[in-house]
């Protein structure tokens, strides 16, 4: 799903999802296409679900966000250590 399909189905509300199409660019990771797993309303609520499923499938591309973002960029923290997907 994209994620602005994710905003409009899921308006203001905190999502838990898997990247399932990303890609790196000049530092920065796109997610171009997520797996919604769970919604919430609140954030605390929404990172300890994270948390559980990064525990169980740490190779996975886990992450929560508020549907308010307009995109999903992320600053990558290592730069060049994620390759092309």
């Amino acid at each position: 799903m994209r994620w602005e399909e994710v905003r409009e189905q899921y308006p203001d509300e905190w999502v838990v999802c898997e990247a399932l199409v990303s890609h790196s660019k000049e530092g920065y990771w796109y997610i171009d296409e997520v797996a919604v797993i769970d919604r919430y309303e609140d954030s605390k609520i929404a990172m300890k679900r994270y948390y559980e499923l990064h525990r169980e499938k740490p190779n996975r591309e886990y992450g929560f966000f508020h549907t308010s973002r307009e995109n999903l960029q992320l600053r990558e923290k290592w730069s060049g250590i994620r390759g092309p997907r």
